[in-house]
């Protein structure tokens, strides 16, 4: 293996921290709320772009982006274990 190529393979594997990603978003609904991540996929259900039934994961990002509170979190997350 190459040295480009170790590199490569390396920064594959890191995480980095975005802000104002899709984890963070009021309209991610990830698939498993109690135990999303930055790698966990889900549905953008912003208004305009709910139609096109958009799958996304946490990490992603757009420029319609509105932060999500907590208590947002909370209520998404108790809902989940009621199910």
């Amino acid at each position: 293996m190459t040295d480009g190529e170790r590199q490569l393979q390396n920064s594959l594997k890191r995480i980095t921290w975005q802000s104002e990603n899709c984890l963070s978003c009021v309209w991610f609904r990830p698939n498993d709320a109690l135990n999303a991540d930055l790698l966990e996929r889900g549905f953008c259900v912003e208004p305009k772009l709910k139609g096109y039934e958009l799958v996304v994961s946490g990490r992603d990002w757009c420029n319609l982006y509105k932060e999500v509170r907590q208590t947002q979190i909370d209520l998404l997350q108790e809902g989940k274990m009621k199910d």
